[in-house]
């Protein structure tokens, strides 16, 4: 519904944004990620990332995500170059 049709009907107007959802769906973690959808049921089919089943649903919650990619960053080595007198 509309944002003036609620005004018209005297319903209550919610005055902030949108919620962000928690749980995405495959579509959303491929644009998320930047990986393709094959990749990711390929990657849930491995229980490579994580993921949580609702009923036939695969979906991907965000935290959980976000804990995954820093968890399999690479972290930048110091030169050894850097500490050579």
């Amino acid at each position: 519904m509309m944002v003036r049709d609620q005004q018209r009907r005297g319903l209550p107007v919610a005055d902030h944004a949108p919620i962000t959802p928690r749980l995405l769906d495959i579509q959303q973690v491929a644009a998320y990620t930047g990986l393709s959808v094959h990749t990711l049921y390929t990657m849930v089919s491995q229980r490579r990332i994580p993921f949580v089943k609702m009923g036939r649903l695969t979906k991907f919650d965000r935290v959980e995500l976000d804990k995954w990619i820093a968890g399999n960053s690479v972290k930048v080595r110091r030169s050894f170059a850097a500490n050579a007198p």
